[in-house]
């Protein structure tokens, strides 16, 4: 194929990928794309097909009251029902992957009503809209000549998707943990917390690990077995409890709330907010966890969720992606 005609074809090539990208994605479309990247693997989850669950309980400080009715800082005992996950729908990948960890959370408050918190290992998302997180997907496909992505279209994604560079220069500085139990994990999204008087306080909260955030050097990363976060945090619990403390930034009017790729100030002020108690670790198969939808816009009373297009996405795509598990597809 001569210069000429081969820049044709790229260009057609393009244009087709451009033509896709500006079409707002539905969240059956977001979930055939993962389907289409990773495989479809019948009754599992389309993305973070990975995980562990975890059992323990969830303790608040009762000064957060200030800021939030929820029964989740009343000081009481909460139990929790949790999942930590490798992002990915490749359940053969390895936990050194260079890929973002989920926990996600399940209080159980008094009532029987539920509370859901799912976060990342990642202080910003990889997308502000769900549109450049489709057109990620989309770039990422394998070419059916060489089964693998095609660079140009990677890179083309890279230049027209500014909002994807903040988590990429994260990741490329930061590798992945040596253990569940040394991972901080972030909100992502930020929240609004509403008290007793019904005033609102923009909110984002990240959990540090007692035991310290630890990484994995790039020698140990070609080392490590496939399972060894799982291995590890079943140890790890059965010796005595891990906790994280929560600590929650309280932000200002003027603070970014529905774009989860931009960074808060670093000033804004921090307080603690609690403490999550890990007490049991299971492999997911047949576990409490495996069932559970972890949907983020799952809330009660005093904690409800901004406008963040991305945030009001998660719900949609995750019930998507719940009806095919149940279902066995």
């Amino acid at each position: 194929m001569n210069s000429k005609i081969l820049s044709v074809a790229m260009a057609a090539v393009f244009c087709t990928f451009n033509a896709t990208a500006q079409q707002a994605p539905t969240a059956d479309q977001v979930v055939s794309a993962l389907e289409k990247l990773s495989g479809v693997h019948p009754g599992e989850r389309r993305n973070h097909i990975i995980g562990i669950c975890v059992g323990g309980s969830f303790v608040g400080t009762k000064d957060v009251q200030a800021f939030t009715r929820s029964a989740l800082f009343s000081g009481a005992t909460i139990p929790v029902i949790g999942r930590f996950s490798l992002a990915g729908g490749n359940p053969k990948a390895p936990d050194a992957t260079k890929n973002p960890r989920g926990l996600a959370l399940q209080f159980k408050l008094p009532g029987n009503s539920i509370h859901h918190f799912t976060m990342l290992n990642v202080p910003v998302f990889g997308a502000a809209t769900p549109q450049t997180f489709y057109n990620a997907l989309l770039s990422n496909m394998a070419d059916p000549a060489t089964g693998k992505p095609d660079p140009e279209k990677q890179k083309q994604f890279r230049e027209t998707h500014p909002d994807a560079k903040p988590l990429g220069e994260f990741m490329a500085k930061n590798n992945p943990p040596v253990s569940y139990a040394n991972i901080d994990f972030f909100s992502i999204h930020t929240f609004k917390f509403i008290n007793a008087n019904n005033q609102t306080t923009l909110v984002r909260w990240h959990f540090v690990p007692e035991d310290g955030v630890k990484r994995l050097t790039d020698a140990e990363m070609g080392m490590m077995p496939a399972r060894f976060l799982d291995d590890d945090l079943i140890a790890k619990t059965k010796k005595g409890p891990v906790r994280w403390n929560m600590m929650l930034t309280i932000g200002q009017d003027s603070d970014v709330q529905t774009n989860p790729t931009i960074y808060w100030p670093a000033e804004r002020k921090t307080i603690q907010a609690g403490v999550l108690t890990l007490t049991s670790a299971t492999l997911q198969k047949g576990a409490d966890c495996e069932k559970i939808n972890f949907d983020p816009l799952v809330m009660a009373d005093g904690i409800a969720p901004t406008d963040d297009p991305i945030l009001q996405f998660r719900s949609p795509s995750y019930a998507a992606s719940f009806v095919k598990r149940l279902t066995g597809n």
